[in-house]
């Protein structure tokens, strides 16, 4: 990779961002492209969200990635929203516009490209999530968008999950979507009759020992068990979901594919299946998987 004064930045606001996998993403993605292109972690105290938009623009940067704790913050600061990602509430991608900077969210549109690579469905399906978060609150507007048929938000105090589920239904124009309190999952009908995807934070360290749910006859209920969390590689939820004969896996390809449908936002070029596995392994290799 040659820097020269044509070079284009983008890079990761966020805090922190030290253990980022987009650079390995990005950079191989540009270098491989051809893309006079370099992507940088930008590490951004808190109370200073607005000053790093507004420098990124005054910097000439191309395009940012969003990271936690900001992808909410930087929505009054951006001259435009994506109409997913004003659905969600959140963004992950911010594109250069003539005027400043247009949001989208990647993150869902990866997690979907992901399971359609890992053949999991999502038209017609019966859902189980895990968590009432931001994340949580995003895949169930992913799944309000791909018809899922009934979803199921487990959580620890049903208060937050009700709340989520009010405002889902909502703006999905339909009752699809039901609060539950962790403990209840034992009132539903049937086994194997659930995808469940893991939307906290729990398995990830210090925690990596631990899943929302250890109950196995929780398991039982799971066909596919989907974890958004990428490191560790395999989790304690998805153990449990394969000892008991169900399909597990975790983030990892959602990080790539929403990598790669920001890097092509910002480049406008499309990125073929060779080169998202080059990128893939340029992640796994950053973090010491293979």
């Amino acid at each position: 990779m040659k820097i020269n004064g044509y070079t284009r930045t983008c890079g990761l606001i966020g805090n922190p961002v030290e253990h980022t996998m987009s650079p390995a993403i990005h950079n191989t993605l540009a270098e491989a492209m051809g893309e006079n292109m370099v992507y940088v972690p930008f590490r951004v105290p808190e109370n200073s969200v607005k000053e790093a938009v507004e420098g990124a623009r005054a910097l000439n940067l191309l395009g940012c990635n969003v990271t936690v704790p900001y992808k909410s913050a930087v929505l009054p600061y951006l001259t435009e929203i994506d109409s997913l990602a004003e659905k969600i509430g959140a963004v992950n991608t911010l594109v250069r516009t003539d005027n400043g900077f247009k949001g989208y969210n990647t993150d869902m549109p990866g997690l979907y490209r992901a399971m359609c690579e890992d053949g999991v469905k999502l038209t017609g399906e019966k859902v189980l999530i895990l968590g009432a978060g931001g994340v949580a609150r995003a895949v169930a507007m992913l799944l309000a968008d791909k018809g899922a048929e009934k979803v199921y938000m487990l959580n620890r105090t049903v208060e937050k999950a009700e709340q989520v589920v009010n405002e889902v239904n909502a703006i999905a124009g339909r009752s699809f979507a039901e609060a539950m309190v962790l403990d209840d999952y034992r009132r539903l009908p049937g086994d194997r009759q659930y995808l469940c995807i893991q939307a906290t934070n729990v398995g990830m360290f210090p925690k990596t020992e631990e899943a929302v749910i250890e109950d196995t006859d929780f398991y039982q209920k799971v066909h596919t068990g989907y974890d958004l969390i990428f490191n560790p590689a395999k989790t304690r939820f998805m153990e449990l979901t394969q000892a008991a004969g169900g399909r597990a896996y975790n983030g990892l390809k959602m990080l790539l594919w929403q990598g790669i449908i920001a890097f092509e936002l910002w480049t406008d070029k499309k990125v073929g299946a060779e080169l998202a596995e080059k990128a893939y392994s340029a992640m796994k290799q950053a973090m010491h998987m293979e």
